[in-house]
Protein backbone atom coordinates (compact mmCIF):
# COMPACT_ATOMS: atom_id res chain seq x y z
CA UNK A 1 0.00 0.00 0.00
CA UNK A 2 0.84 3.50 -1.00
CA UNK A 3 -0.54 5.52 1.68
CA UNK A 4 -2.01 9.03 0.96
CA UNK A 5 0.03 10.22 3.85
CA UNK A 6 3.09 9.13 5.84
CA UNK A 7 4.35 10.89 8.89
CA UNK A 8 5.49 8.11 10.12
CA UNK A 9 8.67 8.49 7.49
CA UNK A 10 8.90 12.13 8.79
CA UNK A 11 9.05 11.37 11.93
CA UNK A 12 11.54 8.75 11.25
CA UNK A 13 14.11 11.18 9.46
CA UNK A 14 13.69 14.27 12.65
CA UNK A 15 13.09 11.70 15.64
CA UNK A 16 16.14 12.49 17.97
CA UNK A 17 15.70 16.12 17.40
CA UNK A 18 11.60 15.98 18.07
CA UNK A 19 12.07 14.13 21.08
CA UNK A 20 14.90 16.07 22.01
CA UNK A 21 12.70 19.79 21.34
CA UNK A 22 9.20 17.94 23.25
CA UNK A 23 11.95 16.26 26.72
CA UNK A 24 12.69 19.99 26.97
CA UNK A 25 9.12 21.50 27.22
CA UNK A 26 8.28 18.61 29.88
CA UNK A 27 11.56 19.13 32.07
CA UNK A 28 10.85 22.94 31.95
CA UNK A 29 7.30 22.37 33.42
CA UNK A 30 6.80 25.36 30.91
CA UNK A 31 3.54 23.94 28.93
CA UNK A 32 1.94 26.80 27.90
CA UNK A 33 2.82 29.55 25.32
CA UNK A 34 6.17 30.30 26.95
CA UNK A 35 10.02 30.61 25.76
CA UNK A 36 9.40 28.30 22.79
CA UNK A 37 6.11 29.56 21.38
CA UNK A 38 7.81 33.18 21.65
CA UNK A 39 10.87 32.05 19.84
CA UNK A 40 8.91 29.82 16.99
CA UNK A 41 6.86 33.32 16.62
CA UNK A 42 9.63 35.11 15.84
CA UNK A 43 11.39 32.32 12.97
CA UNK A 44 7.67 32.09 11.64
CA UNK A 45 7.34 35.50 11.14
CA UNK A 46 10.90 36.32 9.52
CA UNK A 47 10.55 33.17 7.60
CA UNK A 48 6.98 35.17 5.99
CA UNK A 49 8.82 38.27 5.91
CA UNK A 50 6.03 39.65 8.38
CA UNK A 51 6.72 42.06 11.89
CA UNK A 52 5.06 39.48 14.04
CA UNK A 53 3.70 36.48 14.23
CA UNK A 54 0.91 34.85 16.89
CA UNK A 55 0.50 31.36 18.25
CA UNK A 56 -2.57 29.85 18.53
CA UNK A 57 -4.19 26.88 18.79
CA UNK A 58 -5.78 25.92 15.57
CA UNK A 59 -5.76 27.17 12.41
CA UNK A 60 -9.36 27.63 13.07
CA UNK A 61 -9.32 30.23 15.97
CA UNK A 62 -6.58 31.99 13.82
CA UNK A 63 -9.03 33.04 11.40
CA UNK A 64 -11.71 33.96 13.87
CA UNK A 65 -9.07 35.83 15.79
CA UNK A 66 -7.90 37.68 12.09
CA UNK A 67 -11.53 38.73 11.75
CA UNK A 68 -12.26 39.83 15.01
CA UNK A 69 -8.99 42.25 15.26
CA UNK A 70 -9.86 43.45 11.92
CA UNK A 71 -13.06 44.50 13.53
CA UNK A 72 -15.44 42.42 11.87
CA UNK A 73 -18.53 41.61 13.79
CA UNK A 74 -21.80 40.19 13.21
CA UNK A 75 -23.96 41.50 10.79
CA UNK A 76 -21.03 42.06 8.12
CA UNK A 77 -20.55 40.23 5.09
CA UNK A 78 -17.16 38.59 4.44
CA UNK A 79 -15.91 37.50 0.49
CA UNK A 80 -14.78 33.81 0.22
CA UNK A 81 -14.79 30.61 -1.67
CA UNK A 82 -17.06 27.83 -1.51
CA UNK A 83 -14.29 25.75 -2.57
CA UNK A 84 -12.16 24.96 0.67
CA UNK A 85 -12.38 23.01 3.52
CA UNK A 86 -15.08 24.29 5.96
CA UNK A 87 -13.46 25.79 8.42
CA UNK A 88 -13.15 29.08 6.53
CA UNK A 89 -16.67 29.33 6.32
CA UNK A 90 -16.74 28.28 10.51
CA UNK A 91 -14.75 31.41 11.59
CA UNK A 92 -16.65 33.82 9.68
CA UNK A 93 -19.44 32.59 10.98
CA UNK A 94 -17.88 31.82 14.31
CA UNK A 95 -18.53 35.70 15.41
CA UNK A 96 -21.42 36.56 13.80
CA UNK A 97 -20.80 37.87 10.32
CA UNK A 98 -22.25 36.00 6.84
CA UNK A 99 -19.43 34.08 4.39
CA UNK A 100 -20.38 35.58 0.78
CA UNK A 101 -19.40 33.19 -1.92
CA UNK A 102 -17.81 33.88 -4.90
CA UNK A 103 -16.63 31.27 -7.55
CA UNK A 104 -13.33 29.76 -8.56
CA UNK A 105 -10.88 29.98 -11.37
CA UNK A 106 -11.07 26.55 -12.83
CA UNK A 107 -7.47 26.62 -13.62
CA UNK A 108 -6.05 27.42 -10.13
CA UNK A 109 -9.31 26.18 -7.84
CA UNK A 110 -8.50 29.41 -5.82
CA UNK A 111 -11.42 32.42 -5.85
CA UNK A 112 -11.46 34.16 -9.17
CA UNK A 113 -11.00 37.89 -8.47
CA UNK A 114 -13.09 39.26 -11.55
CA UNK A 115 -16.03 38.10 -9.91
CA UNK A 116 -15.58 39.59 -6.61
CA UNK A 117 -16.63 43.15 -7.20
CA UNK A 118 -20.57 42.27 -8.44
CA UNK A 119 -20.78 40.46 -4.60
CA UNK A 120 -19.63 43.41 -2.46
CA UNK A 121 -22.45 45.54 -0.67
CA UNK A 122 -22.50 47.79 1.82
CA UNK A 123 -22.35 45.31 4.39
CA UNK A 124 -19.04 43.81 2.66
CA UNK A 125 -16.01 44.51 5.59
CA UNK A 126 -13.45 41.91 3.87
CA UNK A 127 -11.93 39.45 1.60
CA UNK A 128 -10.86 36.22 2.80
CA UNK A 129 -9.23 34.17 -0.09
CA UNK A 130 -8.28 30.86 0.46
CA UNK A 131 -4.31 30.11 -0.88
CA UNK A 132 -6.14 26.29 -1.93
CA UNK A 133 -3.75 23.27 -2.18
CA UNK A 134 -0.55 25.03 -1.44
CA UNK A 135 -1.05 27.59 -4.63
CA UNK A 136 -1.70 31.57 -3.91
CA UNK A 137 -4.97 33.24 -4.91
CA UNK A 138 -4.26 35.86 -7.61
CA UNK A 139 -3.18 38.73 -4.44
CA UNK A 140 -2.39 41.55 -7.08
CA UNK A 141 -6.21 41.48 -8.68
CA UNK A 142 -7.71 40.61 -5.11
CA UNK A 143 -5.56 43.16 -2.99
CA UNK A 144 -6.57 45.89 -5.95
CA UNK A 145 -10.43 45.36 -5.80
CA UNK A 146 -9.89 45.65 -1.89
CA UNK A 147 -8.19 48.86 -1.99
CA UNK A 148 -10.55 50.24 -4.14
CA UNK A 149 -13.43 49.44 -1.74
CA UNK A 150 -11.86 50.09 1.50
CA UNK A 151 -11.90 46.19 2.31
CA UNK A 152 -9.72 44.33 4.55
CA UNK A 153 -7.74 41.46 2.77
CA UNK A 154 -7.42 38.25 5.40
CA UNK A 155 -5.37 35.39 3.62
CA UNK A 156 -6.16 32.04 4.57
CA UNK A 157 -3.21 29.86 4.06
CA UNK A 158 -3.60 26.83 5.97
CA UNK A 159 -2.52 25.25 2.98
CA UNK A 160 0.08 27.06 1.59
CA UNK A 161 3.51 27.51 4.23
CA UNK A 162 5.95 29.29 2.33
CA UNK A 163 3.88 29.51 -1.16
CA UNK A 164 4.69 32.49 -3.15
CA UNK A 165 3.52 35.30 -5.41
CA UNK A 166 6.89 36.91 -7.18
CA UNK A 167 9.05 35.71 -4.19
CA UNK A 168 6.56 37.28 -1.79
CA UNK A 169 5.36 34.80 0.67
CA UNK A 170 2.04 34.00 1.56
CA UNK A 171 0.77 35.54 4.67
CA UNK A 172 2.54 39.18 3.83
CA UNK A 173 0.38 40.76 1.46
CA UNK A 174 -3.20 41.29 3.42
CA UNK A 175 -3.95 43.02 6.85
CA UNK A 176 -3.01 39.57 8.17
CA UNK A 177 -2.61 35.83 6.92
CA UNK A 178 -3.28 32.63 8.97
CA UNK A 179 -2.04 29.52 9.15
CA UNK A 180 -3.11 25.72 10.14
CA UNK A 181 -0.43 23.24 11.91
CA UNK A 182 -2.55 20.48 12.03
CA UNK A 183 -0.27 17.37 11.49
CA UNK A 184 -0.89 16.91 8.04
CA UNK A 185 -0.13 20.01 6.70
CA UNK A 186 3.66 21.27 5.39
CA UNK A 187 4.54 22.43 8.24
CA UNK A 188 2.67 20.10 11.01
CA UNK A 189 2.56 20.14 14.84
CA UNK A 190 2.68 16.86 16.46
CA UNK A 191 -1.60 17.77 17.85
CA UNK A 192 -3.42 20.67 16.83
CA UNK A 193 -1.97 24.33 16.24
CA UNK A 194 -2.22 27.60 14.57
CA UNK A 195 -0.70 31.23 13.60
CA UNK A 196 -1.64 34.87 12.46
CA UNK A 197 1.12 36.30 10.72
CA UNK A 198 1.22 40.74 10.38
CA UNK A 199 2.69 43.58 10.17
CA UNK A 200 0.34 45.52 11.38
CA UNK A 201 1.23 46.55 15.31
CA UNK A 202 -2.42 46.85 16.53
CA UNK A 203 -3.22 43.80 15.38
CA UNK A 204 -0.92 41.94 16.33
CA UNK A 205 -1.53 43.42 20.12
CA UNK A 206 -5.29 42.96 19.58
CA UNK A 207 -5.03 39.30 18.56
CA UNK A 208 -2.07 38.65 21.00
CA UNK A 209 -4.70 40.15 23.88
CA UNK A 210 -7.33 37.80 22.33
CA UNK A 211 -5.86 34.25 22.40
CA UNK A 212 -5.15 34.98 26.13
CA UNK A 213 -8.69 35.58 27.70
CA UNK A 214 -8.22 39.87 26.73
CA UNK A 215 -5.50 40.21 29.17
CA UNK A 216 -2.85 43.00 28.35
CA UNK A 217 -1.30 41.95 31.76
CA UNK A 218 -2.08 39.51 33.92
CA UNK A 219 -5.69 39.65 35.65
CA UNK A 220 -6.71 42.78 33.80
CA UNK A 221 -9.10 41.85 30.91
CA UNK A 222 -9.29 44.58 28.90
CA UNK A 223 -11.18 42.71 26.11
CA UNK A 224 -13.45 39.38 26.14
CA UNK A 225 -10.98 37.26 25.23
CA UNK A 226 -10.93 33.41 24.21
CA UNK A 227 -8.23 30.68 25.70
CA UNK A 228 -6.82 30.00 22.38
CA UNK A 229 -2.64 29.51 23.39
CA UNK A 230 -0.43 27.42 21.90
CA UNK A 231 1.04 24.91 23.85
CA UNK A 232 5.17 24.90 24.47
CA UNK A 233 5.04 21.67 23.19
CA UNK A 234 3.81 22.60 19.64
CA UNK A 235 5.82 25.48 19.31
CA UNK A 236 8.98 23.61 20.09
CA UNK A 237 7.97 20.79 17.42
CA UNK A 238 7.22 23.12 15.25
CA UNK A 239 10.82 24.72 15.76
CA UNK A 240 12.41 21.60 14.83
CA UNK A 241 10.32 21.03 11.71
CA UNK A 242 10.51 24.77 10.76
CA UNK A 243 14.05 24.65 9.59
CA UNK A 244 13.46 21.24 7.46
CA UNK A 245 10.42 23.40 5.25
CA UNK A 246 12.41 24.70 2.63
CA UNK A 247 13.86 21.17 2.17
CA UNK A 248 10.42 19.58 1.93
CA UNK A 249 9.07 22.05 -0.30
CA UNK A 250 11.96 21.38 -2.59
CA UNK A 251 10.70 17.74 -2.32
CA UNK A 252 7.50 18.08 -2.94
CA UNK A 253 8.02 20.86 -5.86
CA UNK A 254 10.37 17.38 -7.42
CA UNK A 255 7.31 14.92 -6.47
CA UNK A 256 4.83 17.53 -8.61
CA UNK A 257 7.19 17.61 -11.91
CA UNK A 258 7.59 14.05 -11.55
CA UNK A 259 3.81 13.13 -12.04
CA UNK A 260 3.30 16.19 -14.73
CA UNK A 261 5.70 14.62 -16.41
CA UNK A 262 4.74 11.15 -16.17
CA UNK A 263 1.31 11.71 -16.56
CA UNK A 264 1.63 14.00 -19.26
CA UNK A 265 -0.89 13.70 -22.63
CA UNK A 266 -2.60 11.27 -20.39
CA UNK A 267 -6.38 10.89 -19.87
CA UNK A 268 -6.54 12.69 -16.57
CA UNK A 269 -5.89 16.80 -16.21
CA UNK A 270 -2.87 18.19 -14.25
CA UNK A 271 -2.99 20.90 -11.83
CA UNK A 272 -1.99 24.11 -13.05
CA UNK A 273 0.66 26.49 -12.00
CA UNK A 274 0.29 29.82 -12.67
CA UNK A 275 2.76 32.20 -13.75
CA UNK A 276 5.20 33.81 -10.81
CA UNK A 277 3.45 31.93 -8.46
CA UNK A 278 5.81 29.30 -5.97
CA UNK A 279 3.09 26.24 -5.41
CA UNK A 280 3.88 24.14 -2.16
CA UNK A 281 1.87 21.19 -3.48
CA UNK A 282 -0.26 20.23 -0.17
CA UNK A 283 -2.25 18.87 -2.13
CA UNK A 284 -1.92 17.52 -5.70
CA UNK A 285 -5.22 17.23 -7.60
CA UNK A 286 -5.70 15.62 -10.34
CA UNK A 287 -9.11 15.78 -12.51
CA UNK A 288 -11.43 13.28 -14.06
CA UNK A 289 -14.83 12.62 -14.76
CA UNK A 290 -14.75 9.32 -13.16
CA UNK A 291 -13.56 10.39 -10.11
CA UNK A 292 -15.06 7.59 -8.09
CA UNK A 293 -14.45 5.04 -10.09
CA UNK A 294 -10.69 5.61 -10.39
CA UNK A 295 -10.62 6.48 -7.02
CA UNK A 296 -11.85 2.79 -6.14
CA UNK A 297 -9.70 0.80 -8.79
CA UNK A 298 -6.21 2.80 -7.17
CA UNK A 299 -7.38 1.51 -3.79
CA UNK A 300 -7.73 -1.87 -4.93
CA UNK A 301 -4.15 -1.54 -6.42
CA UNK A 302 -2.61 -0.49 -3.12
CA UNK A 303 -2.68 3.63 -3.45
CA UNK A 304 -4.50 5.43 -1.22
CA UNK A 305 -5.77 8.93 -2.15
CA UNK A 306 -8.10 11.86 -1.05
CA UNK A 307 -10.48 14.17 -1.92
CA UNK A 308 -10.17 17.70 -0.95
CA UNK A 309 -13.64 18.60 -1.04
CA UNK A 310 -16.22 16.71 -2.31
CA UNK A 311 -19.15 18.64 -1.01
CA UNK A 312 -18.76 22.73 -1.28
CA UNK A 313 -19.43 24.55 1.47
CA UNK A 314 -22.59 26.40 -0.09
CA UNK A 315 -23.82 22.92 -0.38
CA UNK A 316 -23.47 21.17 3.07
CA UNK A 317 -26.59 20.89 5.07
CA UNK A 318 -25.05 23.44 8.06
CA UNK A 319 -25.11 26.12 5.66
CA UNK A 320 -28.35 25.42 4.08
CA UNK A 321 -29.64 28.82 6.01
CA UNK A 322 -27.21 30.86 3.78
CA UNK A 323 -29.89 29.90 0.84
CA UNK A 324 -28.17 28.62 -1.81
CA UNK A 325 -28.96 25.61 -4.38
CA UNK A 326 -27.14 23.15 -7.12
CA UNK A 327 -26.08 25.49 -9.79
CA UNK A 328 -25.55 28.62 -7.71
CA UNK A 329 -21.59 28.40 -8.25
CA UNK A 330 -20.65 25.88 -11.62
CA UNK A 331 -16.99 26.16 -11.47
CA UNK A 332 -16.89 24.87 -7.51
CA UNK A 333 -19.33 22.04 -8.34
CA UNK A 334 -17.32 21.11 -11.20
CA UNK A 335 -14.32 20.79 -9.48
CA UNK A 336 -15.79 19.34 -6.54
CA UNK A 337 -16.96 16.44 -8.01
CA UNK A 338 -13.79 15.87 -10.47
CA UNK A 339 -10.98 16.86 -8.41
CA UNK A 340 -9.17 13.70 -6.42
CA UNK A 341 -6.09 14.26 -4.44
CA UNK A 342 -2.84 11.71 -4.85
CA UNK A 343 -0.30 11.18 -2.57
CA UNK A 344 2.47 13.78 -2.51
CA UNK A 345 4.94 14.20 0.66
CA UNK A 346 8.58 14.53 0.70
CA UNK A 347 9.09 11.48 1.68
CA UNK A 348 7.78 9.83 -1.30
CA UNK A 349 10.03 8.23 -3.75
CA UNK A 350 10.27 8.81 -7.43
CA UNK A 351 9.63 4.84 -7.90
CA UNK A 352 6.45 4.94 -6.04
CA UNK A 353 5.38 8.26 -8.33
CA UNK A 354 6.45 6.06 -11.18
CA UNK A 355 4.21 3.00 -9.88
CA UNK A 356 1.29 5.44 -9.12
CA UNK A 357 1.13 7.32 -12.54
CA UNK A 358 1.45 4.06 -14.42
CA UNK A 359 -2.00 3.14 -12.67
CA UNK A 360 -3.60 6.19 -12.91
CA UNK A 361 -2.84 6.53 -16.57
CA UNK A 362 -4.06 2.84 -17.06
CA UNK A 363 -6.97 2.81 -14.35
CA UNK A 364 -8.00 5.80 -16.25
CA UNK A 365 -8.09 4.54 -19.57
CA UNK A 366 -10.43 1.97 -18.29
CA UNK A 367 -12.92 4.67 -17.67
Amino acid sequence: MIPFLNLRAQYAAIQPQIEAAALGVLRSTHYVLGAEVEAFEEEFAAYCGTRHAIAVNTGTSALQLALLAAGIKAGDEVITTPFTFVATAAAIRYIGARPVFVDIDPRTFCIDPNLIERAITPRTRAIMPVHLYGQMADMDAIGMVAAKHGLAVIEDACQAHGATTEGQRAGSFGLSGCFSFYPGKNLGACGEGGIVVTSNDQQARLIRMLRDWGQDRRYHHVLEGYNFRMDSIQGAVLRVKLRELENWTEARRACAGEYKQLLAGGPVELPYEAPGRRHVWHIFAIRTRDRDGLREMLARDGVETGLHYPVPVHLQPSYVDLGHAPGDFPQAEAAAATVLSLPIYPELSTQEVEIISDLVRQDAYVH
